[in-house]
């Protein structure tokens, strides 16, 4: 007896259209594609590279799912959001970065963000300040690739698991670290850039309760915004 799948849609292929879809939201609407690296290393990534990710083929769909939801409600508030932030998602944690001109178009965004089905955590990094220009852009993009490169060649660092957005020379990092040793060898490896001012990092452990499933794991309250001050390593 033969089975229609046409309306079955498996993990694999969830993944690559939102692979898909995610590029188009922020390569082809003015996002950086260098900012929107994310947890797969690249908009291009395959569902095979997804699959050997700390938080498995099927989070990762989630958080793509996410991102193209949140990047959607943007664009049907104002382009101008997308062309100004970035979004990078790990296990339904939200980083938002980003320079906004002022306190309106940021709280437009982080109210927005909270709005996408499968939201944990939103954490606002948005700057409230003129943008660096393109000088600065194409320097925030250069350290982002560069810090890539880096990890993704230190054998004690698995670079699957972490996202990377540089804005104002400032290193924002998301993620999951296999140990705190390996989390240190990030950091260590952005210090050694050139232009670098600051690192935040919000990389959580892998053995960290906040995670989905963990062991003790947390129960997300989803009712504040998180925009941590002094977290600069």
């Amino acid at each position: 007896m033969m089975t229609d799948n046409r309306n079955a849609r498996s993990p694999v292929l969830t993944l690559l259209l939102g692979v898909i879809l995610a590029s188009a939201a922020t390569g082809l609407l003015g996002g950086s594609l260098i900012g929107c690296a994310g947890m797969v290393i690249g908009a291009g990534a395959t569902a095979a590279t997804a699959a050997a990710e700390e938080r498995g083929i099927g989070q990762a769909a989630t958080d793509l799912r996410i991102k193209v939801t949140i990047s959607g409600f943007w664009l049907n508030h104002s382009q101008k959001l997308l062309t100004l932030l970035d979004l990078n998602i790990s296990e339904g944690r939200v980083l938002v970065t980003g320079v906004a001109p002022d306190e309106t178009i940021r709280g437009v965004a982080i109210r927005l963000a909270w709005q996408a089905k499968g939201v944990r955590e939103v954490i606002n990094e948005i700057r409230i300040a003129s943008g660096d220009g393109a000088t600065g852009f194409a320097r925030d993009g250069w350290i982002t690739g560069q810090l890539l490169t880096r990890i993704t060649l230190d054998k004690q660092v698995q670079a699957i698991n972490y996202a990377i957005d540089t804005v104002g020379g400032t290193v924002y990092l998301i993620g999951i670290a296999q140990n705190a040793e390996e989390l240190s060898r990030v950091r260590d490896h952005a210090r050694a850039l050139p232009y670098v001012r600051r690192i935040v990092s919000h990389v959580i452990l892998k053995t960290d309760p906040r995670r989905p499933g963990a062991k003790n794991a947390k129960k997300p309250t989803n009712t504040r915004v998180k925009n941590p001050q002094g977290r600069s390593q």
